[in-house]
């Protein structure tokens, strides 16, 4: 959301975690991940930073989490490896859970990312710099 809401320029990762209060670590991650998924465009060095690599209303949210999110089991017994469950023979939760998270997922695929952003001037307010001054000088 950070990126769309800049969109007219490259942003760093130190502004996106100023601004929404997250580690530089953690981001560098999950940008690199998203870079890597062709989400964003990524510039080294010194005039270096972040842009979306594609337009915003081609983003869609489902496929974001899901290829960010599908890994990481929603419960232990979704976890094929590790998991210690005796129930898992007969147990309906699983599937419950599994049909929920289905269900989340075909929600975020009606979502793209100019929903979220275009036309939120709350949300701009926030996360554009230019904005924040102006609101602040108010």
């Amino acid at each position: 959301m950070f990126c769309g809401a800049n969109s007219e320029r490259l942003v760093t990762k130190s502004e996106i975690a100023d601004r929404c209060n997250t580690s530089e670590n953690h981001l560098a991650q999950v940008i690199n991940q998203l870079g890597q998924l062709g989400y964003l465009h990524t510039q080294r060095g010194r005039n270096g930073g972040i842009m979306l690599a594609r337009p915003m209303d081609q983003i869609v949210i489902g496929d974001v989490f899901r290829q960010l999110e599908a890994s990481v089991p929603l419960a232990e017994c979704f976890a094929d490896v590790d998991n210690t469950c005796p129930l898992v023979e007969a147990c309906r939760l699983r599937l419950a859970i599994a049909d929920a998270a289905d269900a989340f997922y075909a929600h975020l695929d009606e979502v793209r990312l100019d929903a979220l952003v275009c036309g939120n001037d709350r949300l701009l307010d926030i996360l554009v710099p230019a904005r924040c001054a102006t609101a602040e000088a108010r």
